[in-house]
């Protein structure tokens, strides 16, 4: 009895297992077609939205990825930075100019002179292979030839321009101002700094584009400049691109014709600088200038140096509003002093500038009537300050003063036999 009890409990048993395992089969057929339906809708859906997002996820990606997602973050920042270099080129182009500069030589003989005074930095050597013949007579006399070419750039709308002193040095020349619309117009010299390698032209016109001065002490070593002029004299508007390479350099420009200039706190540049380029602007990918283009280092690649803009902003001022160039002077002749000076000289600083005589019996220490000599200043004193600032190598007497207007009271540091003392001056203009 209990054996047939054990079997029927067996066999409904396998009855009662049989009908659970065909419900199990059942339920997992429907979870397999639920499952492949919502997937491929969820499939469909992922994928327009993948799409939809996937650039801006790429630009998040960081660099270390590899495979197509890094080189499209890289194409893609490639083009935004060569987007501004264009960007910048286009706005600030057509305020560009090139200067021309012409002068009667004589017919029948080579004219050999370098109108820039820095062949040995910039400057368009002349051609003499243009200034010979002249004439099927072969007589003397002159004719009027190009013998030159530099840049500038347009700093308000009624045709006041900016370049470089040295492209515009020769007062017995012609000047002329090609713009960006192949338009030539005759060009006048408005005033030459006498201490900055600086400029300002005038065209007769209204309504042509300008450019805007930065600020260059903001600079860093570095950042993206832009340079544009009138490359050998030859090609307009030429642009090339570099960084800021070094900043506060002293470099000494010298000319064909022996003149030497000291430029002081300049910029360093390893954009593409050459002959024709000296009063270009030297621009930040903002389009600002930060720099008017001065020299290159002759015998070496990609040394450039530009005029920081904070250096000429006041120049310019002067000439918007006075029509000149007002330059500041104490009027003394001085030596700066270093440790060498000092130890040569006995001098109880190793900074500062003595005050010392030139070498012809008319080059005083100290100009009579000037304000130095207003203020007793006298030979063999020493200079230490301009109102509070140490005279050294980074910061000379020259552009310490040039800081300040004529008329401004400053007040110099003076070491005058054996006692520091403090004298007011008064800066008079620079004649």
């Amino acid at each position: 009895m209990e054996l047939e009890t054990t079997e029927k409990k067996q066999q409904n048993g396998e009855i009662i297992y049989k009908k659970q395992s065909s419900r199990f089969l059942l339920l997992i057929v429907v979870t397999v077609l639920l499952s492949s339906i919502c997937g491929s809708i969820f499939g469909f859906m992922s994928g327009g939205i993948v799409e939809k997002i996937a650039p801006s996820l790429f630009k998040q990606l960081p660099s270390s990825l590899s495979g197509k997602q890094t080189q499209d973050v890289v194409k893609e920042t490639v083009v935004q930075e060569d987007s501004a270099v264009i960007n910048v080129v286009e706005k600030t182009t057509p305020a560009v100019v090139s200067v021309i500069i012409s002068k009667d030589v004589p017919k029948v003989q080579d004219f050999f002179s370098n109108p820039f005074g820095f062949p040995d930095f910039f400057g368009t050597p002349f051609d003499p292979g243009q200034g010979q013949g002249g004439g099927a007579d072969g007589q003397g006399g002159t004719q009027k030839q190009q013998i030159g070419g530099g840049s500038g750039f347009f700093i308000t709308e009624d045709g006041m321009i900016v370049t470089n002193r040295h492209v515009v040095e020769d007062a017995t020349a012609d000047y002329s101002v090609l713009t960006s619309d192949e338009q030539e117009h005759k060009a006048t010299v408005l005033a030459r700094d006498p201490v900055n390698d600086i400029a300002v032209l005038k065209i007769d016109g209204t309504g042509y584009p300008t450019l805007n001065l930065g600020d260059s002490d903001s600079l860093k070593i570095g950042q993206t400049v832009i340079a544009i002029g009138n490359s050998l004299g030859e090609f307009t508007n030429t642009v090339s691109r570099g960084i800021v390479s070094g900043l506060k350099r002293n470099v000494t420009a010298s000319g064909g014709f022996g003149q030497r200039e000291k430029l002081t706190n300049i910029i360093q540049t390893d954009a593409a600088i050459n002959p024709g380029n000296s009063g270009g602007p030297l621009l930040d990918i903002n389009g600002s200038v930060i720099g008017v283009n001065v020299a290159v280092a002759q015998g070496a690649q990609n040394i450039g140096f530009a005029l920081p803009s904070n250096q000429i902003k006041k120049v310019v001022e002067q000439v918007k509003t006075t029509g000149k160039i007002s330059t500041p002077y104490i009027g003394v002749r001085y030596i700066p002093i270093d440790a060498t000076i000092q130890k040569e000289n006995n001098l109880p600083y190793n900074y500062g500038v003595l005050v010392s005589r030139g070498q012809k019996i008319t080059d005083f220490a100290v100009i009579p009537g000037s304000p130095a000599d207003k203020a007793g200043i006298v030979e063999n004193d020493i200079v230490l300050e301009v109102n509070g600032t140490k005279i050294d190598a980074t910061n000379s007497l020259g552009d310490l003063i040039a800081k300040y207007n004529v008329g401004d009271k400053i007040t110099l540091k003076i070491w005058h036999k054996g006692t520091e003392g403090m004298a007011d001056v008064t800066l008079a203009e620079k004649i």
